[in-house]
């Protein structure tokens, strides 16, 4: 009987130090290791807008010049002699 509550305790023990290991190794992980990674991908994601913001951007123009772009989309049947129709009245 002795013998029998002697294993239960070791065993018992045991789980005690097993969920003590994961609970400090999940506690050191989240402390050091994973502020790193989510810093790397932060950057990551970061460069990455800048790269699309910098691309989607037109090209640096002076001031008074004008520009004409279509949508080449919604656009791609009209000739580029074609002007667009505007329905106006006439006010006396």
């Amino acid at each position: 009987m002795n013998l029998f509550i002697i294993l239960y305790l070791v065993g018992f023990i045991r789980t005690l130090v097993v969920i003590a290991i994961i609970y400090f190794v999940i506690r050191l992980f989240t402390r050091y290791v994973l502020p790193v990674i989510l810093e790397n991908k932060l950057k990551d994601i970061q460069h990455k807008m800048n790269e699309n913001q910098n691309q989607q951007q037109p090209a640096k123009k002076r001031e008074g010049d004008v520009t004409i772009e279509y949508d080449r989309k919604r656009n791609g049947n009209r000739s580029k002699s074609e002007g667009e129709y505007v329905d106006f009245e006439e006010v006396d």
